[in-house]
């Protein structure tokens, strides 16, 4: 196998000299075909993940529409060609202390990516997901470690990958697919000399391993590993007293979405004691009791939210409103439960994320106590703000804390789903990513896969075209500090 990661290496680091520099419209070109031929697989593909994942086929009707969506997005991206971020600072021999030379920065591709299929998203954030979508963007080729839960569906996407290339004439070794269940294989294409950087979306424990495995390395490499969090929720009182019955409703269908299984499921709500929080979970419990339970994505992670939520369960002060008790092979049952934030801060394992149908309310004697709870809190890819225009004005103090763990602040809606747009933020401080800097969802997403490159009186004939004087390609640029396409 080592000889074998070797040589996939040496292919996609001889791919890179000649794809790093293939135009903007070009790339636009390659990200469209792989769309093209992701839809072309039809039917057979969505059959595939659904077997493969538990997963009815309608929700992979709408995650391949995503996945070729944001593949055309990214080719919209740079084929437009701004996102290189151009910045031209003239000489000045006439400046002082020192004359001033000629300056020009924009950002270039890092070099081959390794990629980590993700399990609960066989096709957004696998194969051919965001983080492939926007390395093949940056001209960076991808070598792609298939998730073993679904080999099949990723071999598929793989094959419409391959197709693409061949149908544009372009090196086949820019896009490489590697399988196995092996931990060794992952080690050994994160330590590989010509790995630049990984991308990985799955548990903390096989993040950090991932990004550990890249700082024992002779040259350390960037790794972006988004981990999960349990999305906390505040519920303050006038959105409890006024829409407590539509939050409920919106919040039953958030747990239990996937089957539980989203990064972005809210975990932890915490709310003030009181008769709205208990109106609320009341209601909140009652729709979940509506929802059926469905079989999860695969044996370890239903064994993993089983043993997880037995844990709790049996915690002192741990109280359950809810759980279904349906039977049946790896059919998981969702459930509610309550704790005193007294016993919440005694007990840490309490905050940490359970992968499925599950959340936990934290009653809180007064506002003080919910701050200090929700500050204990680790590092989150989202947390969301439950209230009315009045709640909101007269706690705005919370919005300090928000902006402090999360990636991304929502209020009155629900955290799971993300939208792939040029505003989005799926990051956020650690251990939600290692990397709180950058977002693996959205347009930005391409910034992983880039460093900054100055150019220093380097004469115009040499220069890319993003930074020659006549701004061939028509991008915005910063020059001598104003933006402009002249």
């Amino acid at each position: 196998m080592t000889q074998d990661i070797d040589q996939i290496m040496k292919q996609a680091q001889a791919a890179f000299v000649s794809f790093r520099s293939l135009s903007g419209k070009s790339k636009k070109e390659l990200l469209y075909t792989i769309a093209e031929e992701i839809e072309a697989l039809d039917d057979h593909l969505l059959q595939t993940a659904s077997q493969e994942s538990n997963l009815p086929v309608a929700r992979f009707v709408g995650e391949r529409m995503r996945t070729c969506n944001q593949l055309r997005s990214f080719g919209d991206l740079v084929a437009e060609g701004s996102w290189v971020e151009a910045v031209i600072d003239t000489a000045n021999p006439e400046n002082k202390p020192a004359p001033k030379p000629d300056m020009r920065k924009m950002l270039i591709a890092l070099g081959p990516i390794v990629v980590f299929g993700a399990s609960n998203f066989p096709l957004a954030y696998s194969t051919a997901g965001g983080d492939t979508a926007s390395a093949l963007a940056a001209g960076c080729p991808v070598i792609v470690k298939a998730h073993p839960s679904h080999p099949q569906t990723s071999s598929l996407v793989a094959g419409a990958i391959h197709a693409a290339l061949k149908r544009l004439g372009l090196d086949p070794n820019i896009f490489q697919h590697v399988e196995g269940t092996s931990f060794e294989i992952g080690k050994m294409l994160t330590q590989h000399p010509y790995t630049a950087g990984v991308g990985f979306t799955g548990s903390l424990s096989g993040g950090r391993a991932i990004f550990d495995y890249a700082q024992q390395r002779t040259i350390p490499i960037p790794v972006f590993s988004e981990m999960g969090s349990t999305n906390p929720v505040i519920l303050l009182d006038g959105a409890l007293e006024n829409h407590a019955a539509e939050h409920a409703k919106a919040f039953a269908g958030s747990i239990t979405i996937g089957v539980g299984q989203f990064c972005t499921n809210p975990g932890i709500m915490l709310g003030i004691k009181g008769k709205a929080l208990e109106n609320f979970t009341e209601l909140l419990a009652s729709e979940l009791s509506q929802i059926p339970n469905y079989k999860m994505l695969s044996e370890s992670i239903h064994q993993n939210y089983s043993s997880k939520l037995e844990k709790i369960i049996s915690v002192k002060g741990v109280k359950t409103v809810y759980q279904a008790n349906s039977t049946g092979s790896l059919v998981a049952n969702s459930a509610l439960v309550t704790v005193a934030a007294e016993e919440f801060a005694k007990n840490p394992n309490l905050n940490h994320e359970v992968f499925g149908p599950f959340s936990l309310i934290v009653i809180c004697e007064d506002k003080f106590q919910l701050v200090e709870v929700w500050k204990m809190l680790s590092g989150q890819l989202t947390t969301t703000i439950l209230g009315t225009d009045e709640d909101l004005s007269q706690h705005a103090d919370l919005l300090d804390i928000a902006t402090k763990i999360a990636g991304r602040v929502i209020f009155n809606q629900i955290p799971t789903g993300v939208d792939v747009g040029n505003a989005t933020v799926h990051g956020g401080p650690y251990p939600a990513t290692t990397d709180s800097r950058f977002t693996s969802v959205g347009m930005d997403a391409i910034k992983r896969w880039v460093r900054p490159l100055c150019y220093q009186n380097c004469p115009d004939y040499l220069l890319p075209d993003a930074l020659k004087n006549e701004n061939p390609l028509g991008i915005m640029r910063k020059v001598n500090g104003d933006y402009n396409r002249n």
